[in-house]
């Protein structure tokens, strides 16, 4: 199954130079890596990175991640997948910009 981490352009910048990243201050903060699913993902980007812009979307595959990948209830009840390791480069399926639209980001079809 493919999940989702959006980062910010700084953040993506660390996670290309060192090749992982313990996250966003969210993530260092929370001890985990947020990820979303493709059905999570859009209301992720509007509560947390609302306007936003020069964002990068990550895709990873749950299988790769293995166990460091914990299923916890959060945001209205529903499960979210949490990386309790580094976010590595190596791992991610592919990235593409999350481009800002009249307010709301513009995801890839693929997700929809």
């Amino acid at each position: 199954m493919q999940i989702y981490k959006i980062l910010r352009a700084e953040e993506w910048a660390a996670l290309t130079a060192a090749g992982e990243t313990s996250g966003a201050p969210v993530d260092v903060a929370d001890g985990y890596i947020h990820f979303s699913t493709a059905s999570q993902a859009a209301e992720t980007a509007a509560k947390h990175f609302a306007g936003e812009d020069g964002l990068v979307l990550l895709a990873y595959d749950t299988d790769t991640l293995g166990s460091a990948i914990k299923w916890e209830v959060s945001r209205g009840g529903a499960k979210f997948p949490h990386l309790y390791a580094p976010l590595r480069q190596a791992d991610m399926l592919w990235h593409a910009p999350l481009p800002l639209e009249d307010g709301v980001h513009i995801f890839p079809e693929s997700m929809i």
